[in-house]
């Protein structure tokens, strides 16, 4: 088995980060491993819908990136993945706190990914669990990448 290479990691969470998507949820990969991710979301006023609940669509965005970069671990450098599936069972609401991630790649192949995320609260408590489908594209390769670590220790 491979081991991802913990500058790469970080260099990935300092170039993913701030991106306008994860700015807006103010979501940050917080670890990567070997088909591992931990993802978290702090949450604010913006994420309620207007029963005081956080909506469901942040929930399923933390699913979805949790997913995707658990698997993005396991991809040979400049490969790139898009979602062709997701499956998402909501099991408790959130108001407030933190909303952590844990992603897990089931198995990559050639074309597809299989990856599944336990979204907990900050305590630990089971709020979702999903499934995410990921189509490998080989052409898709994440901007900045030339610029990072290795992929992998040796």
């Amino acid at each position: 088995m491979k081991q991802v290479n913990p500058a790469w990691a970080e260099a990935i969470g300092r170039l993913v980060n701030p991106c306008p998507y994860f700015d807006l949820q103010s979501m940050e990969i917080r670890e990567l491993a070997w088909g591992r991710s931990r993802l978290e979301i702090e949450l604010g006023r913006k994420h309620l819908q207007p029963f005081g609940l956080v909506h469901g669509g942040v929930f399923s965005s933390l699913v979805d990136a949790a997913g995707f970069w658990a698997l993005y671990t396991q991809a040979p450098p400049g490969q790139g993945m898009t979602t062709v599936e997701m499956k998402l069972n909501y099991l408790a609401a959130a108001q407030e706190g933190r909303l952590v991630g844990l992603g897990r790649a089931i198995k990559l192949g050639r074309t597809l990914g299989l990856a599944e995320t336990r979204v907990e609260d900050g305590q630990g408590n089971l709020l979702a669990h999903g499934t995410v489908t990921m189509m490998v594209l080989p052409q898709l390769g994440l901007q900045g990448d030339d610029q990072l670590p290795p992929k992998f220790l040796e």
